[in-house]
C-alpha cells in the first residue's frame, strides 16, 4: 500500500489550536460507563485540571445543557447525544450497514458490529446484538475498544500506510487482559502486516476471555474505507473451523454487498 498524503494536524501550541475548546471536549470525554457521575474534584482528577478550570468547563458545559449538576455530582445530559447524531446523520449509509449486520445476526446468531478508526481506538457506530452476552461491559454505539486488541481494530490498523502504522505502534502501550494477549509490538506488525496479506483479520481471546471474533475491512466503490464488520462469539461454543469456514465468507459477501450499495 503506497503511503498517503499526510493531513496537516495542529498542534497544542499552534496558533490556530482553541485549547478551551479541546479542555470542554476533555471534560466530556471524561465521563464513561465506570464515571458517569463525578464530583468536580473526580473531574479535575480525571482530566489532569485543576479545580478552578475543570469548574469552569462543567459549568459552562451545564449552562449549554450537555452536562447536568445534581448537589456534588455533575453527569452528561441527554443533549451530548447530538454530537454523536451529527456524526450518524451525516453518514447515511448507516441505516444501509445496520441491515446487513442484522442479517449477519440471522444467519449466525452471533453479534456483529461496525467500527472505525478513532485515535488508537476502535468505536463501534452500528451494531446488531445477539441475545447472549459476551463481554462484561455492555457493548453498544459509541463503545471504544483498543484497536490492537479487537478483530475491528487490526482489520482497520491493516489499511494504514506504513508510515501512519508505524507511527501508530511507536505512541501506544500495549496492555495485557489476558494470557493471550499480544504485548509485543513486532509480534503486533507481524499480525497486522498478516491481515493486509489475508484481507481479514482474527483475534482469539486477547481482549476478555472467551471472546472470539473475526473481521473484514469494508470498502466503497471508490476505494475509500467506510470501516470494518465483524463477527464475535464464544470461543467455547465456536471453534476456529467455523469461524474461518462459515463466518469469514458470511462477512467477506457482505462486505463485497456494501460495496456495491453503499456510496459515500
Amino acid at each position: 500500500m503506497e503511503d498517503l498524503p499526510q493531513v496537516e494536524t495542529l498542534k497544542p501550541d499552534d496558533r490556530d489550536f482553541v485549547t478551551a475548546l479541546a479542555s470542554g471536549l476533555e471534560v466530556i470525554m471524561a465521563f464513561d460507563d465506570s464515571h458517569p457521575k463525578m464530583t468536580l474534584s473526580e473531574v479535575a482528577a480525571r482530566t489532569g485540571m485543576n479545580r478552578a478550570k475543570a469548574r469552569r468547563f462543567l459549568l459552562t458545559l451545564n449552562a449549554l445543557g450537555y452536562v447536568r449538576k445534581n448537589q456534588r455530582y455533575f453527569e452528561l445530559a441527554p443533549r451530548v447525544l447530538q454530537l454523536g447524531y451529527s456524526y450518524l446523520s451525516a453518514n447515511n449509509y448507516r441505516s444501509v450497514i445496520q441491515q446487513y449486520l442484522e442479517d449477519i445476526t440471522a444467519q449466525s446468531g452471533e453479534s456483529s458490529s461496525l467500527g472505525v478508526l478513532d485515535g488508537d481506538d476502535v468505536i463501534y457506530v452500528a451494531r446488531s446484538a445477539a441475545p447472549h452476552r459476551l463481554m462484561a461491559i455492555s457493548l453498544s454505539v459509541g463503545t471504544r475498544l483498543p484497536a490492537a486488541h479487537t478483530s475491528m481494530g487490526r482489520a482497520l490498523l491493516s489499511q494504514l500506510s506504513e508510515t501512519e502504522l508505524n507511527a501508530y505502534l511507536e505512541r501506544i502501550s500495549l496492555k495485557r487482559y489476558t494470557d493471550k494477549t499480544i504485548t509485543d509490538k513486532e509480534e503486533l506488525k507481524r499480525c497486522i502486516d498478516e491481515v493486509r496479506q489475508l484481507g481479514y483479520s482474527v483475534v482469539d481471546q486477547e481482549l476478555d476471555s472467551g471472546l472470539r471474533s473475526i473481521a473484514v475491512p469494508v470498502i466503497d466503490i471508490h476505494d475509500k474505507l467506510i470501516g470494518a464488520i465483524n463477527i464475535s462469539t464464544n470461543a467455547a461454543r465456536v471453534d476456529m473451523q467455523m469461524l474461518l469456514d462459515i463466518y469469514k465468507p458470511l462477512l467477506q459477501d457482505k462486505a463485497q454487498l456494501i460495496r456495491q450499495t453503499v456510496n459515500t
